[in-house]
């Protein structure tokens, strides 16, 4: 399902080559939940970078071909909150799904997610309404409206207290269980209970 092949990341610090990522090779197959852990500054953020997912190789693919191929395929988590502001919580679930001719269908599909999690009361209200915990929830919903293939999530439980990690933890959990596979960056050990596979990054490579 997602495979990573010789994989090196450059950069430049203090006017040197700095290898962020270094000939990191890894494979995650279909519905699997799978942790890649280090310190910040391990690179394990930057390993997002260049995916394989079903064979398709998405930094070969021109700028439009990569947008169109990871709207219909990934969806995101990002680390803190990343709703916007001056839109519902109902439209920042959709906004992956704007450019599609289903709107109506997608809406319904926003709306019964939250169902399940608990705060369809939340729908019209907006992300400032909300609390740190039931923002990620959303993100979480939000990164499945598309039903992608795969969902990556960069340190879902940064900056919540210990219940709502485990939630979150529990949600994602159950979106691999369902088929999609997750891979998430962390640095929080205490959460690794819920992957099925570890990834540890030191210094750019793969232990």
């Amino acid at each position: 399902m997602i495979k990573v092949e010789s994989l090196t990341k450059k950069f430049i610090r203090n006017e040197k080559d700095f290898d962020a990522v270094h000939n990191v090779s890894l494979e995650v197959k279909k519905g699997e939940f799978a942790a890649i852990i280090g310190h910040s500054g391990s690179g394990k953020t930057t390993l997002f970078g260049k995916i394989y997912i079903d064979d398709s190789e998405i930094t070969e693919m021109t700028e439009n071909e990569k947008a169109v191929f990871r709207n219909h395929n990934m969806g995101y988590v990002l680390q803190g909150q990343s709703l916007l502001n001056n839109f519902t919580i109902l439209d920042n679930i959709c906004m992956p799904a704007y450019l599609s001719s289903g709107m109506s269908e997608f809406r319904e599909r926003a709306k019964e997610l939250l169902r399940e999690i608990g705060l369809e009361e939340f729908a019209n209200e907006y992300p400032a309404n909300l609390s740190g915990g039931e923002i990620r929830r959303v993100s979480i919903v939000r990164a499945m409206i598309n039903n992608p293939k795969v969902i990556l999530a960069d340190e879902p439980t940064s900056n919540l207290d210990p219940e709502n990690s485990h939630k979150e933890m529990q949600m994602l959990r159950d979106i691999s269980k369902s088929g999609t596979t997750v891979i998430l960056s962390t640095h929080e050990l205490e959460y690794l209970s819920y992957v099925n596979r570890v990834f540890k990054m030191d210094c750019g490579t793969l232990k």
